[in-house]
């Protein structure tokens, strides 16, 4: 196992130091700069504050000062908050949108499985129909027009919950709802197709034919074994609610990263894009890392070594 993390973890910082410097280049390979958009700016004044943000040295000196920013976690200050550094923008703004993350994963992942259960213990039944109708508009239903629906009927035509804003925990449910719509319908429809594969098995008849009842057959059982895809999903599925929630949070006013994320390109602050890419990227390969070691939490037979899984 300690092998098998070491070399994951090289793996990982690999790929970092890649998107670290993919995204520097480029960044700087977009025409315009981030002081592009100031008007009837003396040329002085734009010299001074390239000066002052070291945007006038060379490239490859750019470059190596990015890398050591990164490397002491010092992503540099906003071009256009000039009140704020990157670091503070994401301490002040990723708590809200782990708190969204974290309730939209909880939504997708107990609903998605709960659906695809139900789905496949009722195969070919009204439940079945139901709950694959459900998966199927959240599959084909963009989140961001799922998020007007709501805010439509259940803001503004019914009134059960707040339209937008940040201010308590009925505010948090049409974001976590619209953000997790999609993922639930797809993991609905994973667990289905391998909860109908595994009761097909040979060791769930023999356990009917021992007599035991429908639910310690499907906890005991079926649902272990039928969650392994689901838990390969988990990965991606951080991925697609973290960059959803650029959207939502946009449409819902969410003071979250992505928020700040979204503002950072129209804006073109190159050090909030670049600083935000790269939280997230540890974020993701962090989650692809715990992702793996949850496959022998769930089944014991599959053992990582060295050489991956086994």
């Amino acid at each position: 196992m300690i092998r098998y993390l070491g070399k994951r973890i090289f793996f990982m910082l690999l790929s970092l130091f890649l998107i670290v410097t993919a995204t520097f280049f480029i960044m700087k390979a977009v025409p315009g700069g981030p002081f592009t958009s100031e008007k009837n700016v003396p040329d002085e004044i734009r010299a001074a504050l390239e000066a002052k943000y070291k945007l006038n040295l060379p490239l490859h000196e750019q470059y190596l000062d990015y890398l050591k920013g990164i490397i002491t976690w010092d992503l540099g200050p906003s071009f256009t908050e000039k009140s704020s550094t990157v670091n503070d923008m994401i301490n002040r703004g990723f708590p809200v949108s782990a708190h969204l993350g974290a309730q939209a994963l909880l939504l997708a992942v107990f609903g998605g499985i709960t659906l695809g259960v139900i789905a496949a213990l009722k195969h070919n039944k009204w439940q079945d129909y139901t709950a694959m109708v459900i998966a199927v508009l959240g599959l084909s239903v963009p989140g961001f027009i799922l998020a007007s629906f709501y805010q439509y009927f259940f803001a503004i035509k019914w009134g059960w919950f707040p339209i937008a804003k940040w201010e308590g925990f009925e505010y948090t449910i049409l974001p976590s709802l619209a953000l997790s719509a999609m993922p639930m319908a797809f993991i609905a429809r994973l667990t289905r197709s391998n909860m109908l594969e595994v009761m097909s098995q040979d060791y769930i008849k023999t356990a009917k034919a021992k007599g035991l009842n429908t639910f310690t057959i499907t906890v005991k059982h079926a649902i272990r074994n039928a969650l392994l895809p689901v838990i390969t999903y988990l990965g991606p599925l951080v991925a697609n609610i973290l960059t959803g929630a650029f959207v939502i949070e946009r449409i819902f006013g969410v003071p979250g990263l992505g928020r700040e994320f979204v503002l950072s390109i129209t804006n073109r602050d190159y050090t909030v894009i670049m600083g935000t890419t790269v939280f997230y990227s540890i974020i993701l390969v962090a989650a692809v890392l715990l992702v793996d070691i949850a496959y022998t939490l769930v089944d014991p037979r599959i053992k990582l070594s060295d050489t991956g899984r086994e």
